[in-house]
């Protein structure tokens, strides 16, 4: 009896010890370690890829930003303000009141099969919005134009980028509701495009939130900030 419970001490306190090592190492040390050398060697990856403008951070290169008007009184959703570049659209998306710079507390995409109506409806009517938003005098968007990240949110729903074609086909618009010439607002989404990474990696883009500080600097009359990449 007494060999039993010594046995059993012994193994619980075994047991214990080899929690309080495994949790020094997996939960204090190798913790440390890792963010010790993201740190030194990948401070801004580390950091959360943030961006800055006019001293502030204003949001991370890796999370997209809806570009929005205030809503009205009663208005649920509120509509895009057109000044801006537009990036996806974030449907799929979960909501709070707390986080009130992106209002998202779930990531996701629709979870819609491709004959869904709902999906079908979603992206007819915002490929007949961006034909529309679009569409200025002088300069007609048509249908068959739109590309598929102008009217379909991303697995995640939190993607940052758009593509060239649907940032040049915004141009016209943007160029327009600030009084900016054209072409200049036109280098701005060559200087901001990204090839593919590593050269064979993804397709080339366009960060969103980065392009639109170097439109709010351009149409300020400041200098633009260095091309991405």
């Amino acid at each position: 009896m007494n060999t039993s419970v010594s046995n059993t001490g012994r193994l619980l306190w075994a047991g214990l010890r080899a929690l309080l090592v495994l949790t020094l190492v997996t939960g204090v040390l190798y913790p440390l370690a890792v963010t010790g050398v993201g740190q030194a060697l990948f401070p801004d990856r580390a950091n959360g890829s943030e961006i800055e403008a006019d001293g502030k951070v204003v949001g991370s290169s890796l999370i997209g930003q809806a570009y929005d008007l205030p809503p009205r009184k009663g208005q649920e959703t509120p509509e895009p303000d057109l000044r801006w570049f537009q990036g996806r659209p974030q449907h799929g998306l979960g909501t709070n009141t707390v986080n009130t710079r992106y209002k998202l507390i779930l990531s996701g995409a629709t979870n819609r099969a491709a004959d869904n109506k709902d999906l079908v409806d979603w992206v007819t009517a915002a490929k007949a919005a961006v034909v529309e938003d679009n569409s200025v005098p002088g300069y007609t968007v048509e249908p068959s134009e739109v590309p598929a990240d102008a009217v379909t949110s991303s697995g995640s729903g939190l993607d940052p980028d758009i593509s060239p074609a649907y940032a040049d086909l915004q141009v016209h618009r943007v160029a327009r509701r600030n009084g900016l010439p054209v072409d200049r607002v036109q280098k701005l989404v060559d200087d901001h495009t990204e090839g593919r990474t590593l050269g064979f990696i993804g397709e080339p883009r366009v960060n969103v939130l980065e392009l639109n500080i170097a439109l709010k600097a351009l149409e300020s009359g400041n200098r633009p900030l260095a091309p991405v990449g």
